[in-house]
């Protein structure tokens, strides 16, 4: 028991080996940027204000999302998705798998759920002991079952679903426009350092190496961001991306699809005013999402969400959204 607490100690202090080497990098930017070549390279005063505001500017959204990304934590199941005390008891006490599916089946009949596993069963973690929701996974390294999980990315050392994917995606973008920033404006110094323009001195290691490094990132990240701007477009995930999640009528890839402009609003919400703010915009509470093949008409919980609620003692109640654009309702697409 000592020997298991301590390696998973370990791994957490590993796990966040890459958020200290970014936050490194980061700040040595700053120091490279700011010192190095605005106030010891550059000899034009109104060229160092206006390279020193904007610069300011990218470095705070990029270190506001990137914390945003970091600590904002993933949504899990709520309780309407775990079993009763009474349901837990008779699915644990059956032994007979097909009936342990039927009792899975009854119990999600009063909840928003269209995807199967494999088998055609309901998608339950015995981890966690909860009915997933739509587009749920469990996450082994964050030991949870994670709502609408895309990944769990390293580099933040957090699982991105429901709750903090705007919050990843706007952190590569002011990646990017960070590292373009830097290179652009630093570009014409490291060409003067390069051909010795410029007398060599510390700032010239600075200049050249931040280049590089800004150079470096910004085509990694523009693979990264471009392949999320498409799955946005597509409305999927990571996961759904490499395995198309199963409806009732057999896999569909396109099942969540719901039009271009709905799927950014899904992510992004109505304000568009918000979209590019690091503050949680995203509809709905990231249990159920409008699906392409199934109307309202054919599934009389979706025109009533008090069914949606089930009766535990009164302790558990959950409010949901109205609205057009409601990610509760569920539409039909024109195919």
């Amino acid at each position: 028991m000592a020997l298991s607490r301590g390696l998973r100690c370990c791994q957490r202090i590993f796990s966040w080996i890459p958020v200290v080497i970014i936050s490194s990098v980061a700040l040595w930017s700053y120091y490279a940027y700011v010192f190095e070549l605005c106030f010891f390279t550059l000899s034009s005063t109104l060229e160092m204000v206006s390279y020193l505001t904007v610069f300011h500017v990218c470095f705070v959204m990029f270190c506001w999302t990137y914390w945003k990304a970091i600590f904002t934590p993933p949504s899990s199941p709520s309780k309407k998705f775990q079993l009763s005390y009474n349901d837990k008891e008779r699915y644990e006490m059956e032994e007979r798998p097909d009936v342990q599916k039927q009792i899975l089946v009854d119990i999600s009949k009063k909840l928003p759920i269209f995807t199967r596993a494999a088998s055609g069963a309901i998608r339950f973690c015995d981890r966690c002991q909860v009915i997933k929701p739509d587009r749920c996974h469990h996450c082994s390294v964050c030991e949870m079952c994670v709502l609408k999980m895309d990944h769990h990315c390293p580099w933040v050392n957090n699982c991105i679903g429901f709750s903090n994917y705007k919050f990843f995606l706007l952190f590569l973008c002011y990646s990017i426009l960070y590292c373009v920033f830097i290179a652009s404006t630093a570009f014409q110094y490291f060409l003067k350092y390069w051909v010795e323009d410029l007398p060599s001195g510390h700032a010239k290691f600075h200049v050249l190496f931040l280049v590089f490094v800004a150079l470096m990132f910004f085509v990694s990240l523009m693979f990264l961001f471009g392949y999320h701007c498409w799955l946005v477009s597509k409305n999927r995930s990571t996961l759904e991306a490499f395995s198309a999640p199963l409806f009732q009528n057999g896999p569909d890839k396109n099942g969540f699809n719901v039009g271009f402009h709905r799927n950014l609003r899904q992510v992004f919400g109505n304000d568009r005013r918000l979209w590019f703010v690091p503050v949680f915009t995203s509809l709905g509470d990231g249990h159920y999402f409008p699906v392409r093949s199934v109307s309202e008409s054919q599934n009389p919980l979706l025109g009533n969400e008090e069914n949606w609620e089930e009766d535990e003692g009164g302790t558990d109640e959950e409010e949901g959204t109205d609205g057009p654009d409601d990610p509760s309702v569920t539409i039909e697409m024109d195919s």
